[in-house]
């Protein structure tokens, strides 16, 4: 399907042209006419993205996820396999509610883990962690560990994945990853790249 991206024979991309270089799209997967996906992307078995969802770069979406209108997905970020985004905070099947759509950002970075479902109208933080099977209810802070139903901070992650040694509140404020040597510091919106904590 031309020489910019690749799609499996069983794909159905609507748009080529809004598809980014170097993407893969793999078996039985739908992009819609209005989706836009960036270059180097890994777009996995039976993924659904919809009219004016976006996808970053270097986005890797596992088997069995729909990316419905309003959501973004900011370059690097991970999608587990199963992983659940909505879009209307109240459906019914008798009630048209497509003018009520709220918007889910996951930030550049991000990890969704496999079977986790993230109610519509919330933000993942950069480089955050969500654990599988987490059921996330509400915005999630820039590098934070998340698991549970309802999803509650347990810790916070490194950029390299590596689980920090670090509260999630009180104590100190500053630590250094044991994995690669990355510094931060706590801020208002979670984590921030600090040298020499």
């Amino acid at each position: 399907m031309g020489e910019a991206f690749w799609a499996h024979e069983t794909a159905c991309v609507d748009d080529p042209g809004a598809i980014g270089e170097g993407t893969r799209v793999w078996h039985f997967s739908h992009i819609a006419k209005g989706a836009s996906v960036g270059p180097r992307c890994s777009i996995g078995q039976n993924v659904y993205i919809a009219h004016g969802a976006v996808v970053g770069a270097g986005v890797k979406i596992q088997n069995n996820v729909s990316i419905y209108e309003g959501v973004t997905l900011e370059d690097g970020v991970f999608c587990g396999p199963s992983v659940v985004f909505t879009n209307v905070i109240n459906p019914r099947s008798h009630i048209s509610r497509k003018h009520e759509y709220r918007a889910t950002l996951v930030r550049q970075g991000a990890t969704v883990g496999a079977n986790a479902t993230i109610l519509c109208g919330l933000t993942i933080g950069r480089f955050a962690f969500v654990g599988a099977g987490t059921v996330v209810t509400r915005d999630v802070p820039d590098f934070a560990l998340v698991t549970g139903n309802p999803g509650r901070q347990q810790g916070w992650m490194c950029r390299c994945g590596i689980k920090l040694k670090l509260p999630v509140k009180g104590g100190r404020t500053r630590v250094s990853c044991q994995a690669c040597g990355a510094g931060y510091r706590r801020s208002r919106a979670g984590l921030v790249g600090a040298e020499g904590a």
